[in-house]
């Protein structure tokens, strides 16, 4: 890509969009296009059509789409697979349309089956069902992959498709009732230090910053106690903190750095093509997309306790088995990532780090 190219950049508001308006502005990259979902609608057909004709980018990253926990997932499995499937075919469509010289199309590890053999090989794609709670949103992520390659066999585009493992970092969700399980344990635990010192500046802030249901910092101290037990984060008559973790503790989960994920991105769309994601002796070519991740997992309990030693609390944790685990182990095998190139920078002790300054920087020193 040259430094003039125009690059769309879809989702750039994102966690893993706006890591990628960094990198690539790092990286010298000044005809950059960005739109928020008030200005275009990506389920919209014909406000897609029209954004491609009249701005008519080179390169795309398509990493809008709307995205959730488990609980979103589940309890919202039609919004879930339309608006995933319209964002997609939409871009997708129209950047073949447009002419666009590469496409960069981000999906997710939950395409792989539940049962799925560890670490996860492109090749076990479709090869078993899928975890029932998020099978709307894989599934559309999977109809995403199989456009990108179906497109270039057939009309001869260089759409390639990454799937990245679970992703933290800058602009991540903090929201208790719809975040991703790092971002909430960072915050749950960072609330339940601030109940365990009686630091109600601290939670005051926090609160004010992200209004739990409504209760904000001014409100009254029993409102405040009740959501924080609510959501997970109780203070016991001895004095005692516990934060609440769903599920048993042990699903083993693999996590990305999002900068990282962004600087992966880059260099694929930089320096690899669609050719490059397949044997050339392949008779049925498929499985082309490439996992995107560290390779590296880590238990629930384990990464919980990672983050209370990092928040110095002195609580304790309540496990609630009566809330699922989802698939228990998920990680990836990155053999096809680390062949064509590249190999993360941040381990998950550095990045938690990392990611409580940056949520301090969003709350208490606010």
């Amino acid at each position: 890509m040259k430094a003039d190219a125009k690059i769309y950049v879809a989702g750039h508001r994102g966690l893993v969009g706006s890591a990628l308006v960094k990198n690539l502005k790092s990286r010298g990259y000044t005809n950059l296009i960005t739109r928020t979902h008030a200005q275009l609608d990506l389920t919209d057909t014909l406000a897609v059509s029209q954004f491609f004709a009249e701005e008519k980018p080179e390169y795309v990253f398509l990493a809008a789409a709307k995205v959730g926990g488990i609980v979103a997932n589940n309890t919202y499995r039609g919004d879930f697979i339309y608006a995933n499937l319209m964002i997609q075919n939409n871009v997708i469509h129209q950047s073949y349309l447009h002419g666009v010289k590469k496409l960069l199309f981000l999906g997710s590890t939950c395409i792989y089956p539940k049962n799925c053999p560890q670490p996860m090989k492109e090749d076990y794609l479709l090869t078993d069902v899928l975890e029932y709670t998020n099978e709307p949103y894989a599934i559309a992520k999977i109809a995403g992959i199989k456009l990108c390659e179906s497109y270039n066999l057939q009309y001869g585009t260089n759409f390639i498709s990454v799937m990245p493992t679970n992703l933290y970092g800058p602009n991540d969700n903090f929201d208790l009732e719809k975040s991703h399980v790092l971002p909430a344990l960072i915050r749950k635990i960072h609330l339940g230090k601030g109940l365990e010192n009686n630091n109600w500046d601290i939670i005051d802030r926090d609160l004010d910053q992200l209004p739990i249901e409504g209760v904000s910092g001014s409100s009254f101290q029993e409102e405040k106690l009740a959501i924080l037990s609510k959501y997970g984060v109780a203070k016991s008559a001895s004095g005692e903190v516990s934060v609440e973790i769903w599920g048993t503790g042990k699903p083993m989960r693999e996590f990305l750095w999002s900068e990282d994920m962004a600087d992966a991105c880059v260099f694929i769309m930089e320096h690899r093509n669609f050719q490059d994601t397949y044997q050339k002796d392949q008779k049925e070519i498929r499985n082309t997309h490439i996992n995107i991740g560290t390779g590296v997992d880590i238990s629930i309990a384990d990464l919980a306790t990672l983050i209370k030693e990092k928040l110095d609390f002195g609580g304790t944790f309540k496990f609630n088995t009566e809330k699922p685990d989802g698939t228990m182990v998920k990680r990836t095998d990155v053999d096809k990532l680390h062949n064509l190139g590249w190999k993360h920078n941040i381990d998950i002790e550095e990045g938690v780090a990392a990611m409580y300054q940056y949520y301090l920087g969003q709350t208490v020193n606010c």
